[in-house]
């Protein structure tokens, strides 16, 4: 986090909106960085987004297909879920792939930490390379219907780049995989 910048913003009032066991909404009443007044709306997660980019010793990954509610589509994404905030992002990470694809990993690396949407949300969302990999059953959870597919990683970039993969998280991931595998 830097602190070499002082904040513009003046937080006048703060009130909720809005609260689940996933998120919170919140309307500020603010001073904006010119000094005019103004409101801001904020969606505070509860959980850190956790994403996992499995590459096996031939160069592939697996991708999660399913229907996202909020958008009205189908996905293609890497593995990926919520974490606690108690809890370190490597171990949600490392069940998460096992929930999603099965997969167990023996050797796990950082990407590293993404924003998902920094002008309306607090998100936090952490990457991980998993490799050394061994298969074994999923458990997705009652909301997923998966369908797992497992790609080349250079056609999983490639999906990116025809913007046939859309997540945030999935895109930052494998462009992030991409450069340090194809750097071996």
């Amino acid at each position: 986090m830097s602190t070499e910048f002082e904040n513009p913003w003046k937080t006048i009032r703060s009130r909720p909106i809005y609260d689940n066991p996933w998120i919170a909404v919140r309307e500020e009443d603010v001073l904006k960085p010119n000094g005019a007044p103004g409101i801001y709306g904020v969606v505070s997660f509860k959980n850190k987004a956790i994403g996992i980019v499995p590459v096996d010793s031939e160069g592939y990954t697996y991708l999660v297909g399913q229907f996202r509610y909020t958008l009205n589509e189908y996905s293609w994404e890497i593995p990926e879920g919520g974490g606690p905030m108690n809890e370190a992002p490597l171990e949600t990470a490392k069940r998460e792939l096992e929930e999603e694809t099965g997969l167990h990993a023996a050797t796990w690396s950082e990407l590293g930490r993404i924003h998902t949407s920094n002008s309306v949300t607090d998100e936090e969302g952490f990457l991980f390379l998993a490799t050394d990999l061994t298969p074994g059953p999923s458990n997705p959870e009652d909301t997923e219907q998966l369908i797992i597919k497992r790609v080349s990683l250079k056609d999983a970039v490639a999906m990116v780049m025809r913007g046939e993969i859309t997540d945030s998280l999935s895109i930052a991931g494998l462009l992030k995989a991409f450069m340090i595998v194809s750097s071996y």
